[in-house]
């Protein structure tokens, strides 16, 4: 015996053309979206890489104005450190003005004290005692308030030459702080 074996049917034309139609639909559509993602990737990077380059070109520019301000104000710290030198100087050189001032007015003091202590010790009566006492109390009232005055205008022109350069120092500090960033 011999078997007969059946040949399978060929495909229908039309089974034949609409399986080659998606097929071209499948690759045409498989070309597109691969087209869209490497235009989606391609502009994401281009994106990307404006993003970079204005990230950088601001930390540049916050850089550069970071350096500046850092300058300005190493320079005014230094004035300022300048300027209170200054005042520490014009204080101590009026201190030691203060300290002869009041050394001489000590010494002259002691001599009157010592001049009347010997005109004392002279006296040839207790009203000459009296009123040599008498002029002495006077007279040492009187330069002891002169003193005082000259003194006290010693310290308050040492004061306000000492605080010149800090007043001074601060007008430019406040000055210098209140004003805006430059962009």
């Amino acid at each position: 015996m011999t078997t007969v074996t059946k040949a399978k049917p060929a495909p229908a034309p039309t089974q034949a053309f609409e399986s080659a139609a998606i097929q071209a639909a499948a690759a045409q559509a498989k070309e597109q979206v691969e087209g869209f993602v490497k235009a989606g990737q391609e502009q994401a990077a281009k994106t990307f890489e404006q993003t970079a380059s204005a990230t950088k070109e601001q930390v540049e520019k916050l850089s550069a104005q970071l350096l500046k301000i850092s300058a300005e104000l190493q320079a005014l710290n230094k004035a300022n450190v300048e300027a209170l030198i200054q005042s520490g100087s014009i204080a101590t050189q009026g201190a030691e003005e203060l300290t002869r001032e009041v050394t001489a007015y000590a010494q002259s003091s002691f001599d009157k004290s010592v001049t009347t202590g010997k005109a004392l010790l002279t006296a040839k009566s207790l009203k000459e005692v009296v009123d040599l006492q008498s002029e002495y109390v006077k007279a040492s009232f009187d330069a002891f308030v002169a003193e005082s005055t000259r003194l006290q205008g010693i310290g308050t022109r040492v004061a306000t030459a000492a605080l010149t350069p800090l007043k001074d120092r601060v007008s430019v500090t406040v000055s210098t702080l209140s004003k805006p960033i430059a962009a």
